[in-house]
């Protein structure tokens, strides 16, 4: 029976591009010219007090009501936004002003779009995450680019020195949080031999197969293993009889951290979490593969609207927790969605499996950061959301510049 339902995997993706008005052609990675972040002048600023607490929960910011009154953002305003502010492991801290070329303002200013209404849970209905527990998956990719972060959130290696997260997991608004001042990122390693003791081969959990007929390349490995060493998923988030299945952390050093001056404004103003990302470089470069950034189309331009993202949900103490789901409604900067996450999965990078231009490969690239789950005013009242922030293309261009510092690689995303 495992067999047929893995035969009939490989053919859901297919199904799945097919609406009556959509085909396969639909969902390519369309590369745009993108607008240059240069640096104009760098400024010392004095040491941070690294005393604000972590929270990774907000609440009062500007949800999708909200948004739609926001004013377009002038060029002199998207500069000021765009400067950024970097600290070094030693605790001293500047900030760098930018200017912005090529861009070209919408004048539409900011728009939402809805799919459906929610419901007010983090958890929405029943618990669609699943861990993953064995060895082979959580330390190839997709899911090896999922990272640790010493605060508490998660990330997603973006390049071989750098990582992607919420801005929220290292600073408040008004102060950096304790523990960022000697801040690390976890990779994951399987534990070596004797931490645990022998697994011997289970069937297959429903999950992991309703895992894979959202993405292909799950199924591939799910049929390459399909002889077992499989794990079936507790719903509950205590830690499983046996520890072959959790990962163990390599630790390294983060070298110094880029946050938008954006943050900070979008705290302390109360307005959208627009620029709730933010970029660790590491003190020694990784081997491991790595995810590429790609620009944020559209819902209509998603196959099933669907996003994907693992991080190390708190709930789940020591595992990686992987999740799918539909996105419910978007504004030009944040995705509003049903994904079932608790804390400790913020930061984590957002993903989609496009087509690339001429070519039928298809490839992930990371679309958005989760931010986490969020309170936020509608027509006077709280509403909360699963809420991630858009890799829009001034967004991709600032964290393209902050990988190769300078705009030469950054022309096209």
């Amino acid at each position: 029976m495992e067999h047929v339902l893995l035969l009939f995997i490989f053919f859901i993706p297919i199904l799945g591009l097919t609406n009556g008005t959509e085909t396969e052609e639909d969902f390519t990675w369309h590369l745009k010219k993108i607008p240059q972040i240069v640096s104009e002048r760098t400024l010392s600023l004095d040491r941070p007090k690294f005393e604000a607490k972590t929270k990774l929960e907000l609440n009062s910011v500007c949800g999708i009501e909200c948004q739609r009154k926001l004013p377009v953002p002038s060029l002199s305003d998207l500069k000021d936004l765009l400067s950024y502010e970097t600290i070094f492991e030693n605790g001293t801290r500047t900030l760098t002003e930018v200017n912005v070329l090529g861009l070209v303002l919408d004048p539409a200013g900011n728009t939402t779009t809805r799919r459906s209404s929610r419901k007010k849970r983090q958890i929405y209905g029943t618990d669609s995450r699943f861990s993953i527990y064995d060895k082979r998956f959580m330390t190839n990719f997709p899911f090896n680019t999922a990272v640790k972060i010493s605060t508490g959130c998660s990330g997603i290696l973006i390049s071989p020195k750098h990582v992607l997260t919420a801005a929220h997991c290292l600073h408040n608004g008004k102060d950096y949080v304790k523990g960022s001042k000697r801040l690390r990122v976890g990779l994951m390693k399987t534990k070596s031999r004797g931490d645990g003791r022998k697994r011997k081969g289970t069937r297959r959990s429903r999950r992991e197969v309703s895992a894979a007929q959202e993405d292909p390349d799950v199924a591939t490995e799910l049929r390459r293993q399909s002889k077992g060493g499989g794990r079936k998923q507790r719903r509950s988030g205590r830690k499983q009889g046996s520890s072959d299945g959790m990962p163990s952390f390599q630790w390294t050093r983060v070298k110094s951290t880029h946050i938008p001056k954006g943050w900070f404004k979008g705290v302390s103003g109360d307005i959208a979490l627009d620029y709730d990302y933010a970029v660790l470089e590491l003190k020694r470069p990784h081997k491991r593969k790595y995810m590429e950034l790609g620009i944020s189309p559209t819902i209509k331009m998603m196959p099933g609207s669907m996003i994907h993202f693992s991080g190390f949900d708190n709930d789940r103490s020591g595992q990686l927790v992987y999740r799918f789901c539909s996105i419910s409604d978007e504004s030009n900067d944040l995705f509003y969605q049903y994904c079932d996450a608790e804390p400790g999965s913020t930061g984590s990078g957002v993903y989609l499996r496009l087509k690339e231009p001429n070519k039928k490969k298809w490839k992930r690239k990371i679309i958005a950061v989760y931010s986490g789950h969020q309170w936020v005013d509608v027509n006077g009242e709280q509403q909360d959301y699963n809420v991630a922030v858009r890799i829009t293309p001034l967004k991709y261009a600032q964290i393209c510049f902050w990988i190769h510092g300078n705009d030469e690689n950054c022309t096209r995303g």
